[in-house]
């Protein structure tokens, strides 16, 4: 399963939007066991109900971040600030030899779903937003932050959807030429 995780959302809120894939042509589930959720989350273990918990959040930050995609009000802000609102800081403790130690949350998937909850909070609130995008590719989806240059990036990844679709575009134009 591994081998189907990307990380080109560049966000952390935007690669767990990325654990459903291939949503313009029916969708791809890729978190179906807690076992999944652990994987990506790299964690020993997940329950079910945190399994449940993380689509449901995944689900919520997508229509947030389709809707400013689309330049409309975010609708489902409500689960995201009840996850953002659970994020605690780090707690850090300093040993009389001079070394830190620190100190592991008590629900360690409750605190990463704190984490990505709170990071699709800055991403929706802040200049990234703006940045937002679908891939291009016809049967891809995957959602990303466009942090180009000219800011007019179409492709998830050029390796993987941009090569495609320009190998694509090659062979139509050899058919017609």
């Amino acid at each position: 399963m591994a081998t189907d995780w990307v990380w080109d959302g560049g966000r952390p809120s935007v690669d767990l939007v990325n654990t459903y894939r291939d949503r313009k042509t029916g969708g791809r589930e890729l978190l179906r066991t807690p076992a999944d959720l652990a994987e990506w989350l790299a964690l020993p273990e997940v329950s079910a109900t945190r399994l449940r918990q993380a689509i449901e959040l995944r689900e919520a930050i997508n229509d947030c971040v389709t809707a400013a995609i689309d330049g409309e009000r975010l609708p489902a802000v409500d689960l995201i600030n009840q996850w953002a609102a659970r994020r605690r800081p780090v707690i850090v403790r300093l040993h009389p030899d001079g070394s830190a130690e620190t100190e592991p949350p008590a629900d360690p998937v409750a605190a990463a779903l704190a984490e990505i909850a709170a990071d699709a909070v800055d991403l929706l609130s802040g200049e990234e937003r703006g940045g937002l995008r679908i891939c291009g590719s016809a049967d891809c989806g995957l959602r990303f932050v466009d942090r180009s240059q000219a800011g007019r990036r179409q492709w998830c990844s050029m390796a993987r959807c941009g090569n495609r679709e320009k190998a694509r575009a090659h062979r139509a134009r050899m058919r017609f030429a």
